[in-house]
């Protein structure tokens, strides 16, 4: 089926869960109001819908190929890519200042969720672009940004992120990658870097490598490592391409899914040193790098929501059309299409109350980080700051964890035609298996909560967002209507539920950290079903008034039955895993390792 980009629901989450009209009132974000909003995701969807859905297919039976060095990419997405630039889509959230349109990430994240929904392997490209962008952005010089970021923000030239070696997986102590000081305060870069997203590729004329290694003398461990610049082609100061550098692309791996997306084998250095250029101090690099990093976890909770859509999207057509069994109630003594039976409408219902509880969480994260980066005030610039680290992890895990959740319940709905590959559902499923593990597993997320953002202050932060939710209770509490109230029951239960674990987790990080820590996970998907259960309960608030106002009727009941679903049916798992989190770790360590 052809995919139609969900404009309505990002723009009923841009205005009232987001606050568009206050983020509009920030500085550099003036023009940037509703209309803007409306007017740029249309856009973004024709685009998306028309050109870029129709090669997600062609992507997965025609992957990207390899050959002597070179990378050939699916047919069609060089030409695809052009049109994206000249759209000027690569610099939607940029600053003006090199060509961007500098719009606040509350609106780009719609954009993200189009593109990556119309075709997750062609995606990945302007991803990486972005978080190269926000390094360079950060911590780059002056020259720098002035060669690069141009280039970098009109898509002309692409990016990509280098931590992972052979041996140095999530664990970047123990990166290799030597740098030698070179003339006119270059660096030759020594080494091999894997899992490169679009390390080498042929839809742009330059790549920008931004690479983590070692100046020779470097403290060992993370505390050693260094940041570099290293372009496929040497820039002349004229800002034209120069010779070609020494970095070659010596494979591409062969995968699940995201086939077209070319994951290369990266060697520096092999021909006399690769150039590289510092980027911002000596030993920081790994600071730098989290700025990027950061920008990509985001971005792939975003890509988890993406999938989940497409996938929701299909199964639903699928279901309309299949024609099996008579209904339950006896109704009608013929077959019917399947979205009539009860069991089906339950998966139907689960995909989509998941899709939009994420898809809510990742427009409030991204209306958090508009506000932490540009409120005049530092005291609010702070507070938003916080929440948006906070719910990071959860946008990143939890999103993509569920994504495998839906686009499997979408292969179900199919039944034995979504095994079939020629329906399309199995490679929603297979494109989704890499987003809990690339850009930090969900267990690198949950470590995150649970150590940083949440013992670190003894809960404090987290029990402030669960006062939040208990002034949501009070306001479906005073609305009266039988959903309000159920999920005002059902979110309070989630709620006191996530309060007991963080006791737990406060409680036990430093005198047993195993026990803490072999509840990261349920602690993370725990956490992350409260927020999406708390946003589809505002959005459930917002609804039922604009029923009362009139306003489109169908969305509006469509919206709270949504939300009551999720209390009803997604909120009740919390119940479990504080259980597991509050009771279950001795259970985690208590077989020896030859036990296994």
């Amino acid at each position: 089926m052809s995919y139609q980009a969900p404009v309505k629901d990002w723009l009923f989450n841009i205005e009232h869960l987001a606050g568009i009209g206050q983020i509009a009132q920030l500085p550099g974000f003036e023009d940037a109001g509703l209309e803007t909003a409306q007017a740029v995701l249309e856009e973004c969807a024709r685009f998306n819908e028309g050109v870029i859905a129709p090669l997600n297919v062609v992507g997965d039976k025609q992957p990207s190929s390899w050959h002597d060095g070179a990378v050939t990419t699916t047919p069609g997405f060089k030409d695809a890519y052009r049109q994206f630039t000249e759209g000027g889509w690569q610099g939607v959230q940029h600053p003006a200042e090199f060509g961007g349109q500098n719009l606040p990430k509350t609106i780009a994240a719609a954009c993200a969720e189009f593109l990556h929904s119309a075709n997750l392997s062609f995606a990945l490209c302007p991803m990486l672009t972005d978080g190269a962008i926000e390094a360079l952005l950060t911590a780059g010089s002056d020259e720098l940004k002035a060669t690069y970021l141009e280039k970098l923000v009109s898509g002309q030239w692409t990016g990509t992120m280098n931590l992972t070696e052979p041996q140095a997986g999530s664990d970047l102590a123990l990166v290799r990658t030597r740098a030698e000081r070179a003339e006119g305060g270059a660096f030759k870069i020594y080494g091999t870097k894997i899992f490169i997203t679009w390390g080498e590729h042929d839809v742009a004329e330059n790549i920008v490598h931004l690479v983590l290694g070692r100046i020779a003398g470097a403290p060992e461990g993370i505390k050693g490592i260094s940041l570099f610049v290293v372009p496929k082609y040497l820039v002349n100061k004229d800002g034209s391409l120069g010779a070609r550098n020494d970095v070659q692309c010596v494979s591409i791996e062969h995968k699940l899914g995201i086939k077209a997306s070319p994951t290369a084998v990266l060697q520096f250095g092999d021909k006399g040193g690769a150039i590289g250029y510092l980027v911002g101090e000596e030993n920081r690099g790994l600071e730098y790098m989290f700025i990027m990093m950061n920008a990509a976890r985001y971005a792939v909770g975003v890509q988890g929501i993406a999938v989940s859509g497409r996938a929701y999207q299909q199964a639903v057509a699928y279901a309309g059309e299949r024609v099996q069994s008579r209904p339950v109630d006896g109704s009608v003594r013929e077959a019917v299409a399947i979205i009539h039976h009860p069991d089906v409408r339950r998966m139907l219902m689960t995909m989509r109350a998941l899709t939009e509880g994420t898809r809510a969480t990742a427009s409030v994260a991204a209306a958090a980080f508009d506000t932490a980066h540009h409120h005049p005030d530092p005291a609010v610039r702070q507070q938003n700051q916080a929440f948006y680290e906070f719910l990071v992890p959860l946008v990143k895990g939890y999103s993509t964890e569920i994504s495998v959740e839906v686009t499997s319940l979408g292969v179900q709905v199919h039944g034995g035609m979504g095994f079939i590959e020629e329906t399309g559902a199995a490679q929603h499923y297979r494109d989704s298996r890499i987003l809990p593990i690339y850009e930090g597993t969900t267990a690198i997320q949950a470590n995150d909560l649970v150590g940083r953002k949440t013992a670190r202050d003894g809960g404090q932060f987290a029990k402030s967002v669960a006062a939040q939710i208990e002034a949501t209770e009070k306001d479906l509490a005073a609305s009266g209507s039988a959903a309000a109230q159920s999920v005002a029951k059902h979110l309070a239960a989630a709620r006191q539920a996530f309060l007991k674990a963080v006791d737990y987790i406060a409680a036990n990080a430093k005198p047993n950290p195993n026990g803490a820590y072999a509840a990261s996970v349920p602690y993370l998907m725990l956490t992350g079903n409260l927020v999406a259960g708390w946003q589809l309960a505002r959005a459930l608030l917002i609804a039922e008034k604009q029923l009362a106002a009139g306003q489109d009727s169908a969305f509006m009941q469509a919206k709270i039955g949504t939300a009551r679903f999720y209390a009803e049916h997604i909120l009740p798992r919390t119940l479990a895993q504080s259980d597991s989190i509050t009771g279950g770790a001795d259970s985690v360590m208590a077989l020896p390792v030859e036990a296994f």
